[in-house]
């Protein structure tokens, strides 16, 4: 504003690009007083009247943003100024109603259309199908589409593929196919998107034999289905467990030019796992290779995670090593994989070995406290206690939180004193142990009659500043009471 101000200063006045500039900025920000104000002093200061093209900006501007009543206001504005909107003016209107779902006013809109003699075109009718659609008025949406023919006006692809998404949607898949198949008689061609709409639909209706059928029709016309969408359809196949038609399904992608990826080969290989066929995804890993498609760290940890439930330890080292000669890193998912399983089965020592490769290609911060609070879920305490010094390395919380789970998981066993060397070997590290477990521990040596190591507990409290002699005092007599 600034600038328009100092421009006839300058020797150049503003015009109407400079004013439509600024109202196209106020339009977008909704200040409906200010674009009126504009147009006021862009008339009165600088003899520039309103036209229809500042009306048709204004108009375009608030209806790409959503404020339909107010370009419906212009609208009216400029038709009283003796300025005829058009079709494009009128369906940008219309497109900006049906968005908001406001569906009545969308029509009122499209009634004043027909009274002013501006003829709806196929533009203006599909927004509406679609206005209608999106909010569920099916119906509604088909006799619009039959009124489209009665004005000679015909729908097109975009029309029907708004009409098929709301049948869709209503959970009418199978309706929304037949108008598919019947497309040609209709004389309209379906595009990518439209057999995806359709696909989508009979996959979440679970017709899935119907949904690969569509996918096949669609190949035959020359459209190819995302990797995304190829991965919902083997994800919903593997669900059903018909593994096979999984695997067929994707294999017929192949054939036909489709790009299927790691993505959808991992997903049927976990389809396999889960379905506990492990030699078909063993295979498929293999296939994998031949088809120039390399696994990655998350085929590699659905692997994994597969053979170690079935307690094929041997297999899960090759595959780890096999995957860390290819140069792949373990993620925090790999190794809480890798943990569980080996710790499940007590296999510490190996775990170990694992681990330490591992750890060379991708340090984890926590690998061992994971180590040594999943060997404690197991009940195999003393091994984590042997682990210990791996996790007492810096004064952490973490390492923390793993040392008061070993002196918990010691104390429920009975074994106190074994949690009281957990606790000393936190002060050695200047990691101060939980009080109120101290407590218990301390509680629990006295009724065994460790009443010496029960005091020695608690003094290095009293040391450290965190308890008032008296309370230690108080604490002991309490316990020998």
């Amino acid at each position: 504003m600034e600038m328009i101000e100092r421009m006839p200063y300058k020797g150049c006045s503003p015009d109407k690009i400079s004013f439509y500039t600024i109202t196209s900025f106020l339009c977008k920000e909704r200040r409906i007083r200010e674009v009126k104000e504009l147009l006021e002093k862009m008339e009165k200061d600088h003899n520039l009247l309103s036209d229809q093209v500042t009306y048709s900006t204004i108009i375009h501007v608030l209806s790409k943003h959503d404020h339909a009543d107010e370009a419906l206001e212009f609208l009216h504005e400029s038709e009283e100024h003796g300025f005829r909107v058009d079709k494009v003016g009128y369906s940008a209107v219309v497109h900006s109603f049906c968005r908001q779902g406001r569906m009545e006013e969308a029509r009122g809109v499209v009634n004043e259309m027909f009274k002013e003699g501006c003829i709806p075109d196929v533009v203006t009718y599909s927004a509406v199908i679609d206005g209608f659609s999106r909010t569920g008025k099916i119906d509604q949406a088909k006799k619009l589409l039959q009124q489209m023919y009665k004005h000679g006006c015909k729908p097109n692809t975009v029309t029907y593929t708004a009409l098929l998404n709301g049948l869709c949607r209503a959970g009418n898949s199978q309706e929304a196919r037949e108008m598919l198949s019947a497309s040609e008689e209709n004389w309209w061609t379906p595009n990518a998107i439209t057999y995806s709409v359709v696909m989508h639909g009979l996959r979440r209706e679970g017709k899935l034999f119907e949904a690969c059928d569509v996918v096949s029709t669609m190949l035959k016309h020359g459209f190819y289905p995302t990797t995304t969408e190829i991965n919902l359809l083997i994800q919903a196949i593997c669900r059903k467990g018909n593994m096979n038609d999984a695997k067929d399904f994707m294999e017929e992608c192949m054939r036909k030019g489709c790009r299927v990826n790691v993505f959808n080969f991992t997903t049927l290989i976990h389809g396999f796992c889960q379905h506990g066929d492990l030699e078909a995804a063993i295979s498929l890993l293999d296939d994998m290779y031949l088809t120039n498609r390399r696994p990655d760290v998350v085929t590699y940890t659905t692997m994994i995670d597969a053979l170690g439930k079935n307690g094929r330890f041997d297999e899960v080292t090759e595959l780890i090593n096999k995957m860390l000669n290819r140069g792949l890193a373990p993620t925090p998912v790999t190794y809480r994989t890798v943990i569980h399983h080996f710790c499940e089965r007590g296999k510490v020592e190996e775990l170990l070995k694992l681990l330490e490769k591992m750890l060379l290609r991708q340090p984890l911060r926590t690998a061992y406290n994971q180590v040594v609070e999943k060997l404690c879920r197991f009940d195999n305490l003393e091994e984590a206690y042997k682990l210990l010094h791996k996790v007492l390395r810096t004064t952490s919380k973490i390492d923390a939180d793993t040392c008061h789970i070993l002196m918990e998981g010691f104390l429920e066993k009975g074994q106190s004193l074994s949690s009281y060397k957990v606790a000393c070997r936190m002060f050695k590290r200047n990691l101060i142990p939980d009080i109120k477990l101290c407590k218990k521990v301390s509680e629990r040596l006295t009724i065994e009659g460790n009443v010496a190591a029960a005091e020695k507990l608690m003094t290095k409290f009293v040391e450290r500043g965190l308890l008032a002699p008296s309370s230690l005092q108080k604490s002991v007599e309490v316990q020998q009471l």
